[in-house]
């Protein structure tokens, strides 16, 4: 067996990590890691103290892309990267120049608050069905992007 590459330790942590995740849509998660050390985890799930997807059914809300495509989106869950930026906040840690190992392409969202809180490289395993604006964001950013599986992330109610 050959010795993994840091980024391929850090993206099966992060395969692991997801496993933790309370929304079958989607079970993602993510490691933050700054000079080979994780500084974060996160994973999809509820906020503290609140009912999770698992436990008592999706809170799905209908959103259409602009190409007028119909899609679900669970708003039960925080995602995996916010997760992991709140964790670092509870605990004081800076993410600046930090790289984010995921599962899956941030979403929008997500990517506007690793950019803002100074992710500088960003490791997914796969695509994310709506993963271009994403990409763009980065891109203006100066993050870098890489994707190890140039396939979409499929899940359930997609």
């Amino acid at each position: 067996m050959s010795r993994p590459s840091w980024d391929e330790y850090f993206l099966e942590l992060a395969a692991q990590v997801a496993k933790r995740a309370t929304c079958d849509r989607g079970r993602a998660g993510c490691v933050v890691v700054r000079d080979k050390r994780i500084i974060a985890t996160g994973y999809v799930g509820s906020p503290p103290g609140l009912p999770h997807c698992d436990d008592v059914g999706h809170l799905l809300r209908k959103v259409i892309d602009e190409d007028g495509n119909m899609r679900q989106h669970c708003v039960r869950t925080t995602h995996a990267e916010q997760n992991a930026i709140c964790q670092a906040a509870r605990y004081g840690i800076a993410m600046e120049g930090a790289t984010l190992y995921c599962t899956m392409e941030p979403c929008r969202v997500c990517a506007m608050l690793l950019i803002s809180v100074g992710i500088r490289r960003v490791v997914a395993r796969r695509r994310y069905h709506a993963g271009q604006e994403t990409r763009e964001l980065f891109r203006a950013a100066g993050v870098e992007l890489h994707v190890w599986e140039d396939r979409v992330e499929e899940y359930p109610d997609q």
